[in-house]
């Protein structure tokens, strides 16, 4: 019976791949940053399948007790855990920014280095949760585009670095995913813009206008999180993974946009996402 660890394991993408992989027969180590948070996933899940597992990736104490956490083979890491921080770049926040990244690029790989023994013995998998934004960049999402493109390099890199010993590594590019993350996006919107100052909030207000017409579409046309978790079984079991996988049409339709000659796609995201 094979086993995983899920991170960002409570919600959204990081809940249904624990419950899809459960439901295939995997022991599933379950990790957020509240094991609390956890409780009703493990209770849905098929009996003694999922564990649940205290992991903050920026918490070098919850990082250090993972090796002892963990079964002694694991043969895959879903690396999901991440956040979305948003605004124009001139307006944010440094630390904001470092904290992006800290979630999203650097706890990523701080958990890969503590499974890649376990994954080296098993030959494992190791599947990273990105995004389209993660290939394309648009207005008013810098930092986590920063942050998925980071991602997407070292995964590049870690797939030829771990070759040598089996470790298949596959990115998950999901566009717009009907999760709680998409269904609050409003919520997230009225936030970045009280964050900002009021001068920021003048000159970017047709920017904001923008992105809230964006948005309220976009809620409009999301995928279900199972186009997502069916991916991630690919990348998973298939005898020769894809490095990417594309999820959703808006994710391929992003792609073939940001392919185009730079003022084109520039005219094409602009007109897209209501920016002045």
């Amino acid at each position: 019976m094979p086993t995983a660890l899920v991170t960002g394991a409570s919600r959204g993408i990081g809940r249904a791949t624990v419950l899809h992989l459960a439901t295939l027969g995997w022991e599933v180590a379950a990790a957020a940053r509240d094991v609390a948070d956890l409780e009703s996933l493990v209770a849905e899940a098929p009996a003694g399948r999922v564990t649940a597992i205290a992991l903050d990736v920026t918490d070098a104490a919850h990082l250090a007790a993972l090796d002892a956490a963990l079964p002694a083979r694991v043969d895959a890491l879903v690396n999901n855990a991440g956040i979305a921080i948003g605004g124009p770049i001139e307006a944010l926040p440094l630390d904001e920014l470092r904290r992006q990244l800290e979630v999203n690029v650097v706890g990523q790989v701080a958990v890969t280095q503590a499974l890649i023994p376990r994954l080296r013995t098993s030959r494992g998998r190791i599947v990273f949760v990105s995004s389209i934004s993660g290939r394309v960049s648009v207005p008013m999402t810098g930092a986590y585009n920063a942050s998925k493109y980071a991602l997407e390099a070292l995964a590049d890199a870690l797939r030829l670095e771990l070759r040598t010993w089996g470790i298949k590594v596959s990115l998950v590019e999901p566009g717009a995913i009907d999760t709680d993350i998409w269904r609050k996006v409003d919520e997230t919107v009225d936030a970045t813009v009280a964050a900002l100052s009021d001068e920021h909030r003048a000159l970017y207000a047709r920017h904001l206008e923008g992105t809230r017409r964006t948005t309220k579409r976009v809620q409009d046309q999301t995928s279900p999180v199972d186009k997502v978790t069916a991916a991630i079984e690919k990348a998973l079991t298939a005898p020769r993974p894809k490095a990417r996988y594309l999820v959703g049409v808006d994710a391929r339709v992003q792609a073939a946009l940001g392919a185009l000659p730079t003022p084109l796609a520039d005219a094409a995201f602009g007109k897209a996402t209501g920016t002045p």
